[in-house]
């Protein structure tokens, strides 16, 4: 009975195929993945080369804002205070 399951050496079984065929839809399901994650990698890489090119205006944004954001009452106070001292002086 044990012979009547086995195939000759020569052949391979419907199993064997379909298992041969499957590895290979995976093997290729994966090496697509691998080429769109490297082409993904890419384009992040040039998305964060051009942010980079702008750190620099940010820097000056950022400087334009703290000197607009101080308040002009107390700029004027810390006048008027010189004033008085340079006066008495």
């Amino acid at each position: 009975m044990a012979s009547s399951n086995t195939v000759s050496t020569g052949e391979k079984s419907y199993f064997e195929q379909q298992r041969e065929l499957l590895l290979t839809d995976v093997a290729n399901s994966l090496e697509n993945v691998l080429q769109n994650i490297n082409k993904l990698n890419r384009s992040l890489e040039g998305v964060i080369a051009v942010g980079n090119e702008f750190g620099q205006v940010e820097g000056l944004w950022s400087q334009f804002e703290n000197v607009m954001a101080k308040d002009p009452e107390s700029a004027t106070a810390r006048e008027s205070k010189e004033a008085a001292t340079d006066e008495q002086a």
